[in-house]
């Protein structure tokens, strides 16, 4: 990337909202405090954000009982980007939307991302933002590979689903904030429920560019994801070491 596209990027003013207030019930444990290549799971994340040059600040919404632990992280791994580190709500987006009341005034672009991704790359994010800067609302997604069918109550195949232009939605999810606070004020209002920030600006009418994934960047949801994470990790940095 040249000097004048970084130099673009550094003008956008991007915060980003870490969402890591969920309770891990899947897992049996917390998994964002879950070794992996010896350091947190929610190490990993923080420091993709710490290594993209485009994001100024970094917001984590946790749990209350684990602030300490996340700010014992953060002087150890010695991350510079943290704001503030503050208590989420009974639902994703309560954590959202409390990441938002507590934007600095400068913020002109919102990530919001999931802690629980911890293979996302400062390459992605970037490019994610690069197209919000085009579009106003962007998102990472991968297309649907799976064969989907759709099943009863009983899990009995009704009928095959076209996975024709389905894609399964990743974050970081950058918007303008504008857009975003707008969208969030029209979900509490009408006092609804969504699973990502997508689907509340959805809801204003307003288009989200896609941008294709190319790399690794699951969830961790249940404890078998963890070695494999761990095995991403290591393969990437094989190449640097060679």
């Amino acid at each position: 990337m040249g000097v004048g596209r970084w130099a673009f990027l550094f003008l956008l003013m991007l915060t980003a909202i870490l969402v890591a207030a969920g309770d891990s019930r899947r897992m049996g444990f917390d998994k964002l405090f879950a070794t992996m290549a010896g350091t947190p799971v929610i190490a990993h994340t923080i420091r993709a954000f710490e290594e993209a040059k485009c994001v100024d600040a970094i917001i984590v919404v946790a749990r209350e009982d684990r602030h300490e632990e996340i700010k014992t992280i953060v002087r150890e791994e010695n991350f510079q980007k943290i704001r503030s580190i503050i208590p989420g709500g009974k639902y994703r987006q309560d954590s959202v939307r409390a990441g938002l009341d507590h934007l600095d005034s400068f913020t002109k672009y919102v990530a919001v991302h999931d802690a629980a991704r911890p293979l996302v790359t400062a390459e992605q994010i970037e490019r994610v933002l690069q197209q919000c800067a085009n579009y106003g609302a962007a998102a990472l997604a991968e297309p649907i590979k799976d064969t989907l069918k759709r099943a009863d109550t009983d899990l009995l195949v009704s009928d095959s689903v076209d996975r024709h232009q389905l894609y399964a939605m990743q974050t970081p999810q950058i918007f303008e904030r504008q857009l975003i606070e707008e969208a969030y004020r029209a979900v509490y209002a009408e006092d609804l429920l969504v699973t990502d920030e997508v689907s509340a600006v959805e809801r204003l009418g307003r288009k989200v560019v896609l941008v294709l994934n190319d790399d690794f960047n699951f969830k961790i949801t249940y404890p078998r994801d963890l070695p494999l994470a761990e095995f991403v990790l290591k393969r990437r940095k094989e190449p640097a070491a060679n």
